[in-house]
């Protein structure tokens, strides 16, 4: 894959490019990170995966965002490579806020390990009697600080965001992240599919306040079937699932280097990215741009 234009950083997943005239290039690539350490495979055509599905609810959405184009002929002449089809963003520069927009719509992950602990989620007192992967009674926004990479993301009170990017934009955050997520997870359950929970990112784009980077897919969000939730225990997720669990059965640090994923560790992990985008949109993954031709 070839991007002739000045390259400006690279995560543990996407690849950022000058495309002048105050735009970006993002490049999301088949790299696939667990436990915030990058594994030394790939997942074929899961960065096509993410786009499509970020595409897909930039439009059901009607959300104000900074995409430009996933179109390739919109590229600059320096992106051209057919490689780059399906997995790339044209974006507006943003000016990103230093939070993470958290919404939890059922509690599980370091929300769980919290409550379980102290009975509390970001600091604030829960209901007592809550089991894993209960259903909250309305959803909640829940901020966390970004991390630097291979690093995790601590979770704080909505106070703290406030401090951090002052009350009126902690305050549109909020309101946006809700508002979207109740719209997302409404039209998931159509589809027999729970958003236990997600998260944005957002910028300012010319002054206002816009979502940027991915929405809801399945790497910033928990996609569960919802004929096999129930309160207790956490149902199979439509991610990379299979990957952390093959990790759990090693006697492996979580540190780098990481060990070796099995063929069918990796392909196991495509169908489940796969399936979990052809039954929130109801679309065939073969017909987005780039599919199947290659890493």
């Amino acid at each position: 894959m070839t991007v002739d234009l000045p390259h400006l950083y690279s995560g543990k997943v996407r690849d950022m490019y000058d495309a002048g005239a105050d735009r970006l290039l993002l490049v999301t690539t088949d790299r696939l990170s667990a436990f915030d350490v990058v594994m030394a495979e790939t997942v074929p055509d899961k960065g096509r995966v993410l786009t499509a599905m970020s595409s897909f609810w930039f439009d059901h959405l009607g959300v104000d965002s900074h995409l430009i184009s996933t179109d390739l002929a919109d590229f600059p002449a320096g992106a051209q490579d057919a490689e780059l089809a399906g997995r790339s963003m044209l974006v507006h520069k943003a000016d990103m806020l230093s939070i993470e927009c958290v919404v939890r719509g059922y509690i599980t992950g370091s929300a769980w390990k919290e409550y379980a602990e102290g009975g509390t989620m970001h600091g604030s007192p829960m209901p007592s009697g809550l089991l894993k992967a209960s259903r909250l009674a309305e959803p909640v926004f829940t901020p966390a600080t970004k991390a630097a990479d291979g690093e995790h993301d601590i979770n704080i009170s909505f106070a703290e965001a406030e401090n951090l990017v002052g009350a009126e934009l902690a305050a549109k955050a909020r309101q946006i992240s809700l508002a979207l997520y109740v719209q997302g997870a409404e039209l998931a359950a159509e589809q027999g599919i729970i958003i236990a929970d997600t998260k944005f990112e957002l910028g300012l784009v010319g002054g206002e306040l816009v979502v940027a980077d991915e929405v809801l897919t399945a790497d910033s969000s928990r996609y569960w079937p919802a004929d096999q939730w129930e309160p207790g225990a956490t149902p199979p997720s439509y991610d990379k699932q299979p990957v952390r669990d093959f990790l759990e059965t090693l006697a492996w640090d979580k540190t780098p280097p990481p060990p070796t994923l099995p063929e069918q560790v990796i392909a196991d992990t495509r169908k489940r990215y796969v399936e979990g985008y052809e039954r929130i949109t109801g679309l065939r993954f073969s017909d987005w741009p780039g599919v199947g031709s290659g890493r």
